[in-house]
């Protein structure tokens, strides 16, 4: 079985291959949908919408896989459509976007099939290199 080393928690959970990351997060107790409903006392709202629950709508569950990203399910359409278009108007998922590129996934959208690490909830620099590159 797979196993997902989530960096900042320093957990290390075993998935079935093809699980969802999400939903193996929540199930180890991880949360990842850290935007205005969820996470209003860690951090200001990232999200117009708070939680879609799965639906890859909010742009909460952004995680960075740090190693191993050939292990999971290529980007869907909907990772696509809120990194990389206006259609959806949260401004905060293509600013991540346009700091950590390819690494940078929403976790709902994610299937697991080998050894990977996240990091969730990662940090976003408005004034950093990477931003402006």
């Amino acid at each position: 079985m797979p196993t997902v080393k989530f960096v900042k928690e320093n957990v290390e959970i075993e998935v079935p291959e093809g699980a969802n990351l999400r939903r193996e997060a929540i199930r180890a107790g991880i949360p990842l949908n850290l935007g205005f409903l969820n996470g209003f006392g860690r951090r200001i709202n990232q999200s117009f919408v708070g939680n879609c629950h799965g639906k890859g709508v909010c742009g909460t569950c952004r995680v960075l896989i740090t190693k191993g990203a050939e292990n999971v399910s290529q980007p869907t359409m909907t990772e696509k459509l809120q990194f990389k278009t206006v259609v959806i108007p949260d401004p905060i998922p293509k600013f991540a976007y346009a700091q950590y590129g390819d690494q940078l996934r929403l976790a709902c959208q994610v299937k697991v099939f080998g050894d990977i690490e996240v990091e969730s909830d990662p940090p976003i620099d408005l004034f950093g290199e990477k931003f402006y590159a």
